[in-house]
């Protein structure tokens, strides 16, 4: 009894480590709640700082949570970005990567309803190559250039997306609250691939060594999206300050204080 007992707490310790370990997770830009660049102060009012951002959104049979995860933006912004300049994405060191998937980085101006890609990362995210192909699990940012024509805006929600290579069908979803300086306008391009989400989206099965698996969906089987801004210029009455981190790295964090008008 005493060795069944000690297999059972034994079997339980490590599922729990592996569910702490979880799946992946955005680290920057700031995800919204995120305890690892973020403190109550910084976050709206009646919420608490969400210590599972790795988990899914969804999988093939249903729906966890909305796109986000929260649909109630930060009162401030975490980065302020220029149309044709490079950023950067970070992703947490310990994640899972469950041998790549499919990966993008879209934005959207409407609060998560429309969003539109600014790059794309297939086949083999979070590795050098396919795993098959002797891809090594080491790749935990990635940096892109954002499109030039992208209107700007004092506040657009960045959402990085991803559907594993390996186990359970899942999709995941972080999001972070940025402004883009730039002129009112509107971009076009491709829509946000959503699949693995609730039983009304595409399944994307697992990839089982072929890493075109679904990918129809992220190139010729993709729609377009069109988003809007009203313009948004960097003027002396935006500020940075920083937000705590695990890591020794500062986030700053944009805090808007917005003129008069000209803002959307």
């Amino acid at each position: 009894m005493l060795d069944m007992q000690l297999l059972t707490f034994t079997l339980t310790t490590v599922l729990a480590a592996v569910s702490v370990l979880g799946h992946m997770e955005m680290t920057s830009p700031c995800p919204r709640y995120s305890p690892k660049c973020a403190t109550p102060s910084d976050l709206p009012p009646g919420t608490a700082l969400d210590y599972n951002l790795n988990g899914p959104i969804g999988t093939k049979g249903g729906i966890n949570q909305p796109f986000c995860k929260y649909t109630k933006p930060w009162p401030q912004v975490s980065n302020i970005w220029t149309p044709g300049h490079p950023v950067t994405v970070t992703f947490a060191n310990n994640g899972a990567s469950h041998s790549g998937g499919h990966t993008e980085f879209s934005i959207s101006y409407d609060n998560a309803n429309t969003f539109v890609v600014l790059h794309q990362v297939l086949r083999h995210s979070f590795f050098t190559a396919p795993p098959p192909n002797g891809g090594s699990d080491i790749v935990r940012s990635y940096t892109f250039t954002l499109p030039a024509g992208l209107p700007g805006t004092s506040h657009a929600v960045f959402a990085w997306t991803w559907v594993n290579a390996i186990g359970n069908r899942e999709f995941y979803m972080n999001c972070a609250d940025v402004a883009i300086i730039g002129n009112a306008g509107s971009y076009t391009g491709k829509a946000m691939t959503v699949a693995n989400y609730g039983p009304t989206y595409p399944t994307i099965p697992e990839f089982m060594g072929n890493y075109d698996t679904g990918i129809q969906l992220y190139t010729t089987g993709a729609s377009q999206a069109t988003v809007s801004g009203s313009g948004f210029s960097n003027s002396p009455t935006s500020t940075t300050r920083t937000l705590s981190t695990s890591s020794n790295t500062p986030v700053y964090v944009a805090v808007l204080v917005p003129p008069t008008s000209g803002w959307s």
